[in-house]
């Protein structure tokens, strides 16, 4: 595959894994009466179980090259793009806004990319540097509408929520950047496997989060509300880790580390479209202004990564 297809299919699925990565940011508002652990641990026990079924056929080939150190980074890529991620994601939401959580998740492209930068043949950073200015301005955009609305959470609620979107910047930071050096050292696994791997350590994990998850719940739950709980958990489940995570793996082995980190601007872009249709309302101007920046932003990274020809 020449490097202008590579560039094309690469970006076409983070798109994709943008478009279902943002329905988690609606998740803790349709489930607003659970709590960031329970959604967690009910998204990654669908995760892991689903990954498990699809895993069983193909494991005859897998364990031939799975080692412990294998086992041991799936371990630490699970707590920190999934379990640790999404509790304080979902904590983030429920305390502080899907606007405030969106702001600080939106610095993901500069942090990935400020760190795929340092890496050997990456492209220098002051060619990036237009893209990662258009990705601030859309982040103040972002930022401006946010903290003009109003809110009605105390501002200790606003302080712990931000305090979590913080630490789910930093843990999906690290995840971006110890994954994709992964995908790249394990040539022969293909990235759906390695997602189902993924999947399988992951739900393992949420078995931990159930003993956390009752403890700290004292609220009571009727028929309809677990109904409605499992159908988000498993919607999440399937469409964002397991669909997302999958799309999401094979771009990484497409694209540099600078550009995969512009591609997450995709998940703030859909996490704000779904925020308007849940919210039966048009965008306003600071709202547009910000989509058309993260759009350029991403366009001239794109273009500053796109093969010259002779």
């Amino acid at each position: 595959m020449d490097e202008r297809a590579r560039l094309g299919l690469g970006i076409g699925f983070g798109v994709a894994a943008g478009a279902l990565w943002g329905l988690v940011f609606l998740a803790p508002e349709l489930a607003r009466d659970f709590t960031a652990v329970q959604l967690a641990a009910g998204r990654y026990l669908v995760y892991g179980l689903i990954s498990a079924c699809l895993l069983v056929p193909r494991w005859r080939p897998l364990k031939v090259w799975l080692e412990g150190r294998h086992w041991r980074g799936l371990v630490g890529l699970s707590l920190l793009g999934n379990i640790l991620y999404y509790v304080l994601l979902a904590s983030a939401v429920q305390w502080g806004g899907v606007g405030m959580t969106s702001l600080v998740i939106g610095f993901l492209p500069v942090a990935v990319t400020l760190v795929g930068s340092r890496a050997t043949g990456a492209v220098p950073l002051h060619r990036l540097a237009p893209s990662l200015w258009l990705s601030a301005v859309a982040i103040g955009c972002i930022a401006w509408q946010a903290m003009a609305g109003a809110h009605v959470q105390t501002q200790p609620h606003r302080l712990a929520g931000l305090l979590c979107a913080m630490g789910a910047l930093a843990a999906w930071t690290a995840y971006a950047v110890i994954n994709a050096r992964w995908l790249a050292r394990l040539e022969h696994v293909s990235a759906h496997d390695w997602n189902l791997l993924t999947g399988v350590v992951t739900g393992a994990l949420a078995l931990l989060l159930i003993p956390v998850a009752v403890l700290t719940d004292a609220a009571t739950h009727g028929g309809a509300a677990w109904i409605r709980f499992a159908a988000i958990s498993t919607g999440i489940a399937v469409f964002a880790s397991i669909l997302g995570n999958g799309l999401w793996n094979r771009m990484s082995r497409l694209l540099p580390l600078t550009l995969v980190g512009q591609m997450i601007l995709f998940e703030t872009l859909f996490a704000l479209l779904y925020g308007f249709l849940w919210e039966r309302r048009l965008p306003t101007a600071v709202e547009l202004l910000a989509v058309v920046a993260l759009v350029t932003s991403v366009l001239l990274c794109v273009r500053v990564h796109r093969p010259h020809t002779a």
